[in-house]
């Protein structure tokens, strides 16, 4: 991180006679960059034009010869006055290295770079100066602010950990530690954007995680040239493989448990400071569909649970279109018993089914952006009371059928089973243009999309990795914990997609179903 640093015309002491006016500018850098001023006068009134003099920029005088320096809304209050002014106020220090040793905190450095100087304040350090030496004591006490923790809002399970993440960095990195105790879990830590300065770690265990790919992961990153990074969703749209396909490549999580199971599987994670949601890579289209509970329960209920949510999002996408291709070109196919009811329900509407069917679905997303904007309880009124008030009064009112609004009710509700929300945002979108097409071209039109969306997943990829894996290409050992789980003896390889140096991840023998 780079700072300006504005020098005023003025004679200094024997360390350097460059100013800004007339001094080239290579020169002006070479002394930002080389050199801390001996001179208190001069010191301090650089600090306050690399900093613009905010308001809480304080510079305090500690006898007999010492002057701090920091920033009184970064720092910890409580440290500063315990361990840094009680230990330096009233005792004579001959130099900066003396001054180090006296403080009792962990972090304390001695700088000579003024470039270095500045970042270190501005990131919650304490500058202690001594006039006459071109050296300065940098202690770090940063003071982060954060929420205690509290169970996860958008994965809740009933059976595991009630837990998650906050936007404390080192919060949620202990947190991950207190699952994973081992040397091997490696966190890398790199800075990103020139204004922000965000913290982002790079987690994954050392003897399982592919190289290559943390390679890969840490490369993105770096090459990174942005002004500010505030939150890990902003930065899966910038580091993972295709930006423009709706379709999320990589895993967002608030939960530590999950967070931690995919790295003990091979995989990559990443942590952003100041953000409550931690980041997964590389993710598989069908293990967006599973959910960590899936883990916690027996192998029969997790693979009914798993195909009840596999059916639930086929109907959530398909079934509107369907009924929209039905009733507009393929009468062929809706069973003459229910074609009475159909259409006495549909002799009052006057309009085509698909503007029937974008009409109600509209309705829905507004009630359901509705309910997400507004408080907690009163997002769940508006929720059921407005879609029972308004789907009767369009019923009445012959604007929809009373068929179609059960269709779309099951849709809205089965798209609710997505374990991920950013998957269940684009469960929501890709109905609306396969209901345009389906009124257009029927089940030709269903079709051209189903192909469409089955190739372009085809050629996705997540780090690198098959983005449809296990089933393109077919594995079928990772196949045992995909669209079904088989019990804990046949899944005891890790999936071969995050490409783990160690595919073995326990010995199968001791639960074997067969043990006498």
């Amino acid at each position: 991180m780079k700072f300006k640093l504005p020098f005023k015309k003025k004679q200094s002491s024997a360390t350097d006679h460059i100013t800004t006016k007339n001094a080239p500018k290579e020169d002006v850098e070479k002394v930002v960059t080389e050199m801390i001023s001996p001179s208190e006068n001069e010191f301090t009134q650089l600090i306050k034009d690399a900093t613009h003099n905010p308001s809480d920029l304080i510079i305090k005088s500690i006898p007999p010869n010492l002057t701090l320096i920091y920033i009184n809304n970064l720092v910890d209050d409580q440290t500063l006055n315990d361990h840094i002014i009680t230990n330096l106020q009233n005792k004579f220090y001959e130099t900066p290295e003396m001054i180090k040793s006296a403080l009792s905190i962990p972090e304390v450095n001695i700088s000579r770079q003024l470039e270095e100087t500045i970042a270190s304040l501005v990131n919650g350090s304490v500058l202690i100066y001594m006039e006459g030496y071109s050296q300065i004591v940098l202690a770090t006490i940063p003071k982060r602010e954060s929420r205690s923790l509290s169970a996860p809002e958008n994965e809740s399970q009933v059976i595991g950990a009630q837990v998650g993440f906050n936007e404390s960095l080192s919060t949620n990195i202990s947190l991950v530690r207190r699952y994973i105790i081992s040397p091997e879990l490696c966190v890398e830590e790199i800075k990103v954007g020139q204004r922000s300065n965000t913290s982002v770690n790079i987690v994954y265990l050392h003897d399982i995680a592919s190289e290559q790919m943390v390679n890969t992961l840490r490369q993105r990153i770096i090459d990174l040239d942005v002004d500010a990074l505030l939150d890990s969703a902003v930065l899966v749209e910038m580091i993972d493989d295709n930006t423009f396909s709706p379709f999320p490549q990589m895993l967002l999580t608030e939960r530590p448990d999950r967070f931690c199971d995919a790295l003990l599987n091979g995989k990559l994670g990443v942590i952003v400071d100041g953000s409550s949601m931690a980041i997964v890579c590389p993710q598989a289209f069908m293990e967006f569909f599973e959910s960590r509970e899936d883990q916690n329960l027996r192998w029969q209920v997790a693979t009914f649970v798993r195909l009840l949510r596999f059916t639930a999002i086929f109907l959530s996408v398909f079934l509107t279109p369907i009924y929209v291709g039905a009733l507009t070109f393929h009468y062929e196919v809706i069973p003459q018993s229910f074609l009475v009811p159909l259409s006495e329900s549909r002799a009052l509407v006057p309009f085509p089914p698909v503007f029937e069917a974008l009409l109600l679905e509209l309705i829905i997303e507004l009630l359901r952006e509705a309910g997400a904007r507004l408080p907690t309880k009163i997002g769940q009124t508006i929720g059921i009371v407005g879609g029972i008030v308004i789907g009767t009064a369009a019923v009445q009112a012959g604007i929809t059928s009373n068929i179609l609004l059960i269709f779309v009710a099951l849709s809205a509700l089965a798209s609710f089973t997505t374990p991920s929300y950013t998957m269940g945002n684009v469960i929501r979108l890709i109905r609306f243009p396969i209901i345009i097409l389906a009124g257009f071209w029927g089940f030709y039109g269903i079709m051209l999309a189903f192909c469409f969306i089955l190739v372009h997943l085809l050629r996705q990829s997540s780090l690198g990795a098959p983005y449809m894996a296990p089933f393109y290409p077919p594995r079928l050992r990772d196949m045992r914990d995909s669209l079904i789980k088989l019990p804990l003896p046949y899944t005891a390889r890790r999936p071969l997609n995050s490409r783990p140096t160690d595919e073995k991840k326990y010995n199968p023998e001791p639960i074997n179903p067969e043990k006498s």
